[in-house]
């Protein structure tokens, strides 16, 4: 699938999810698909890995934690934060590790400081491995005040 350049999201330096210089980290990189949709095709290495040939369960979490809140960013030059306050995942089939895989990430509902969002995760067949629904709260806009988003290296690699 080809992207447009202007609907990939920035990344990060050192976020486990997204961080681009963060040897440890999974190096996800996500393109906005529709608004309030992002899509991300990945493969997780074998240092992630539980049991033999299986993404560990709480990286299997972290990936949907990720592309579930990446759908609510918005604009990359004012992206809407949001942390999770409540995330329900659900389990369907193993993800394995050293494949090509496809997650999505999307709004289910906005409100004022609050969002639900859901995200999935898929095999290169269309087969739904795993996914989540979360509640996202607005962090506080004086949390945010001084952040330097270009000094994270908040931008498009």
């Amino acid at each position: 699938m080809e992207k447009e350049l202007q609907n990939i999201q920035p990344n990060s330096k050192y976020c486990f999810g997204c961080g681009v210089e963060n040897p440890f980290g999974l190096h996800l990189k996500f393109v906005e698909t529709n608004p309030g949709e992002v899509a991300c095709d990945f493969t997780v290495h074998e240092n992630y890995q539980g049991y033999p040939g299986v993404v560990h369960g709480g990286i299997v979490s972290t990936i949907l934690d990720e592309v579930s809140g990446r759908s609510i960013m918005g604009d990359p030059d004012q992206p809407r934060f949001m942390f999770t306050a409540k995330m329900e995942v659900r389990f369907h089939k193993n993800v394995p590790v050293g494949c090509p895989l496809h997650a999505v990430g999307k709004v289910l509902k906005l409100r004022n400081r609050t969002a639900s969002v859901t995200g999935s995760i898929y095999d290169m067949e269309g087969n739904l491995l795993a996914e989540c629904e979360s509640l996202l709260v607005d962090v506080p806009s004086d949390k945010m005040k001084d952040v330097d988003l270009e000094g994270t290296g908040w931008k498009v690699y």
